[in-house]
């Protein structure tokens, strides 16, 4: 797992989540998914603490705060930190000083800060704040997508492909989220096939890797692995990645079920 803190590797470690849950042991092997020994060596993790833990937050935390997270968290051995979002204030009051917190954190070597933009208007005043990565974030459920964003699935895959094309003449690496890869508060199920499609057309743009998000923490293993089994037929699996909310206590099995779908 690289140079990530004990406490993680241990989160994270086989051994522990199948100790944890004794049920995915079984499971996992008759779904052919593993063996006991086939897992990857190195997982990446991308911290978004600093934006996806902080805008939901009813009180405003301070700026000062922000940054003092961010660096602490920069001494960790993270290589990849989502910094803040550069969305309207109007609709996330709390990342209303995004650029204050991008040049106010104290930047490390080998350490990636990346940070939101959901349209030109941020993408451009992410740049000229200084932002070097950007992500952009779309779902794979139609009301979401006009509930979260305000635009229709297709609407907002035209916004990120001015995006990811302006950011690839700048030599700026763009990712790419899809919301509600495992179920939508609005519609409940998703098909994988809708996450593969919209998956498919953000790699095709140019996002250099995808994250898949259970939005609402709804996945199980079994979904998890489906959805996975689907994109995988559109979206080489090294260009994927997972973000997992622990709403039911399921985050850290499915986390472990897409690990040994990586390394089959």
């Amino acid at each position: 797992m690289g140079n990530v803190p004990t406490t993680v590797k241990h989160c994270l470690s086989y051994k522990q989540i199948i100790e944890d849950y004794p049920w995915l042991r079984s499971w996992l092997q008759e779904e052919k998914i593993i063996s006991d020994h086939d897992y990857p060596e190195f997982v990446k993790i991308v911290e978004v603490g600093p934006r996806d833990g902080l805008q939901n937050e009813k009180e405003i935390v301070p700026t000062r705060v922000k940054i003092q997270l961010i660096d602490m968290l920069s001494t960790t051995g993270l290589s990849v930190i989502e910094a803040t979002s550069f969305v309207s204030s109007k609709w996330v009051p709390q990342m209303a000083d995004h650029t204050d917190v991008l040049q106010g954190i104290q930047r490390v070597p080998h350490v990636r800060y990346p940070v939101l933009t959901p349209n030109m208007k941020g993408f451009q005043d992410a740049v000229a704040a200084g932002a070097t990565e950007v992500a952009v974030f779309g779902s794979a459920s139609e009301t979401f997508s006009r509930k979260n964003i305000n635009c229709s699935i297709a609407e907002s895959m035209l916004r990120f492909e001015e995006v990811i094309r302006t950011a690839r003449d700048r030599q700026i690496p763009v990712r790419g989220y899809v919301s509600c890869a495992l179920g939508c508060p609005h519609e409940r199920h998703v098909e994988p096939s809708k996450v593969a499609e919209v998956a498919k057309k953000l790699y095709e743009m140019g996002c250099y890797e995808i994250s898949l998000g259970d939005t609402i923490g709804v996945g199980t293993p079994g979904s998890m692995f489906k959805m996975l089994q689907t994109v995988m037929k559109d979206v080489p699996v090294n260009a994927l990645a997972v973000h997992c909310h622990d709403t039911y206590g399921q985050a850290l099995p499915n986390i472990l079920t897409a690990l040994q779908l990586q390394s089959c």
